[in-house]
């Protein structure tokens, strides 16, 4: 009977040991973020937080929302029946003060305690840069938010879009054929000379000033994909350049890559980003 009883918890062990890593995945932990009530932060800039709470309204849907101050966060986070919505600011090991600014969704917990770094990160969305942003944040904000909601959702469906971030996205490129590319002309690196666009850019692969590649995502324009890059206003090597293509209508999220910022490597889509997207086209 001994024998019988030491083989059964042989069998059984590694199963109870399935169960609990199962248990233990990010899928799981935020399995409950569409019932529990997202806390949405106001940072105390009356302009910032008006269109915030504005866009909030229109866009947010996967979720009870209510807002918050930060001294509410502060109190409130430490409690797991809570998601926070919050804008940060991010420094990177080689820079000196943060450089970017980020839309962060994380979960309320016992950690929380030990500051938002610990807090069980859903996503976080660099946006711009976070001593002087220049405004176009703002025009692309309907387009984040809907790029979070999407990513959360995914995130509570499948661990691998979990652990890899909004990089995953990238995957989506092939979409991109036959729609029409709409790169502003200061997202795109010193890298691209004539030879690069004569080389990867097609009849419906268009370079515009900022205004009017952003009119795309004000009018919400079918069939087109538009580039934004968020990077430190004063970017020194070390600091680091994200690099988008978002749908304009359906605000699907089709290229997420960042690059370090380098000597040699500026801010803005790099060649190798050109050839990638030029590629998925063909």
């Amino acid at each position: 009977m001994k024998r019988i009883l030491i083989l059964i918890a042989a069998v059984l062990l590694p199963v109870f040991a399935a169960a609990q890593a199962q248990i233990n995945t990010k899928k799981v932990k935020i399995g409950d973020f569409t019932q529990k009530v997202t806390k949405v932060v106001l940072t105390g800039n009356m302009f910032y937080d008006s269109s915030l709470e504005d866009e909030i309204v229109a866009r947010w849907r996967v979720s009870p929302y209510e807002f918050c101050t930060l001294p509410e966060f502060e109190q409130l986070k430490g409690s797991d029946e809570y998601y926070f919505l919050l804008t940060t600011k991010g420094q990177f090991k080689k820079e000196s003060e943060p450089g970017l600014q980020f839309l962060t969704l994380v979960k309320g917990g016992k950690k929380a305690q030990g500051g938002i770094d610990d807090m069980l990160e859903v996503v976080s969305l660099p946006i711009a840069s976070a001593e002087d942003p220049s405004g176009r944040e703002n025009i692309f904000f309907p387009a984040f938010l809907d790029i979070i909601q999407n990513y959360a959702l995914e995130s509570m469906e499948k661990d691998a879009s979990a652990y890899t971030g909004l990089s995953n996205n990238s995957l989506n490129l092939p979409k991109i054929k036959g729609l029409t590319m709409v790169f502003s002309e200061g997202d795109l690196s010193t890298e691209i000379t004539d030879l690069v666009k004569d080389l990867n850019f097609d009849e419906n692969m268009l370079i515009t000033d900022e205004d009017t590649a952003d009119r795309h995502i004000s009018d919400e324009t079918d069939g087109t994909v538009v580039s934004y890059v968020a990077v430190p206003s004063e970017a020194t090597p070390g600091s680091y350049c994200y690099k988008m293509l978002i749908d304009s209508r359906s605000h699907e999220l089709y290229y997420f890559k960042k690059h370090r910022i380098t000597k040699k490597t500026g801010a803005g889509f790099l060649a190798e980003d050109i050839r990638r997207i030029s590629s998925a086209r063909r």
